[in-house]
């Protein structure tokens, strides 16, 4: 029997805030309690440095990008290395003029930059207008090693997609992660309000499940323009079972200790990895088969 390995997580959910500086006094501020918990990684939600510009086309929102390293690395890698976390930031990123992604940078403890994901799947829908501004990632689904684990980081829209949290399971991912904005609109009624979230909770259990890995998801909370980010943010173990979770409107920090050594004991019992029939599944790489 494998000698138990824990790690103590931290997700905070906030809102959305109309300059960085604002966002950074409230990110500090829960960075802070998760480190007095005893956390030792932390994830932050999608864009956490101003608030969800993608609802329309605006050119003048380019000026929101940052360059990678920039102020927002700046201050969060100054926080990890102080409080000596790993930090999962969310960033629009500036690569070269006229080429921007929606970047995920993962921070090691020490305050140095573990490593990037830039989102791979970009959404075209209403009040998610995100094709305007993001080019899809080249980076590919490859976990970020850091001291706390093998972390397999996905970017909101990424969540959707069963192929996404499989490929960074099958390359050693010890748990997955996902910074996410993501909300109702207003022109939604309450039936349907309740299928789309629980369809958003569900298929994020699912990923747990059939990899046999810890899941987490921060999303925001608040009313932009014509969205509600409903919240719900949460921790899943290798089970799909929640862990914690927090509410559609809340502002808060969630911790909780996962057990890691699980993920050997689930996939020994449900031994998925074993049973895919690799051999059968070329028509995967298909758009559609008829």
């Amino acid at each position: 029997m494998a000698q138990e390995q824990t790690l103590r997580v931290g997700l905070i959910q906030d809102q959305g805030y109309k300059t960085p500086p604002e966002s950074y006094q409230s990110i500090e501020k829960h960075l802070e309690t998760c480190q007095q918990q005893g956390v030792k990684l932390v994830l932050l939600q999608e864009l956490h440095s101003h608030l969800y510009f993608p609802q329309t086309e605006n050119v003048s929102y380019f000026d929101l990008a940052e360059t990678i390293p920039g102020p927002t690395t700046q201050f969060l890698c100054q926080m990890a290395k102080k409080l000596k976390l790993v930090i999962v930031s969310s960033i629009f990123e500036k690569r070269a003029p006229g080429l921007y992604h929606n970047t995920a940078v993962v921070i090691e403890s020490n305050g140095e930059i573990a490593g990037l994901y830039r989102k791979m799947h970009i959404p075209d829908d209403p009040g998610f207008s995100e094709k305007f501004y993001f080019t899809p990632g080249d980076l590919g689904f490859t976990p970020i090693n850091t001291s706390v684990g093998s972390l397999g980081v996905l970017v909101c829209w990424d969540q959707w997609f069963p192929e996404a949290a499989r490929l960074m399971a099958l390359q050693g991912a010890d748990l997955l992660l996902y910074p996410t904005a993501i909300g109702w609109s207003f022109d939604d009624n309450q039936v349907e309000q309740q299928r789309q979230s629980e369809a958003w909770i569900t298929i994020q259990r699912g990923h747990a499940i059939a990899n046999g890995l810890p899941v987490m998801v921060a999303n925001r909370v608040g009313k932009e323009d014509n969205t509600l980010f409903w919240g719900q943010s949460f921790i899943a173990g290798q089970q799909g079972e929640i862990l914690k979770s927090a509410n559609e409107s809340e502002i808060t920090a969630l911790v909780t200790e996962l057990s890691l050594t699980r993920t050997d004991n689930v996939r020994r019992i449900w031994p998925f990895l074993r049973d895919r029939r690799i051999d059968a599944y070329s028509d995967i790489t298909k758009r559609f088969l008829k």
